[in-house]
């Protein structure tokens, strides 16, 4: 699959160190080659939880049948103390 900037996008694998669970959503904000997608993963809120370089095999589309919900947020380096 080819992500643009913008693109709404579900992580494929917990990423502890990150506070990011499988299932989560992000925004593609930047597409530095075929095998690096910058992805920024926010709070209900809209605090930036993460910010990082994912391979696109990372994250998937969003599909028709997936449902939003919401969860506590994990502790992250990004997360102010």
């Amino acid at each position: 699959m080819t992500f643009h900037t913008l693109d709404v996008v579900v992580l494929n694998t917990d990423l502890p160190a990150h506070g990011l669970k499988r299932g989560d959503l992000g925004a593609v904000v930047d597409i530095y080659s075929p095998d690096a997608v910058e992805v920024e993963f926010v709070t209900a809120s809209g605090r930036t939880q993460a910010l990082i370089t994912l391979r696109p095999s990372d994250i998937r589309e969003v599909g028709d049948d997936d449902l939003v919900a919401v969860r506590p947020a994990g502790t992250s380096p990004t997360r102010d103390a």
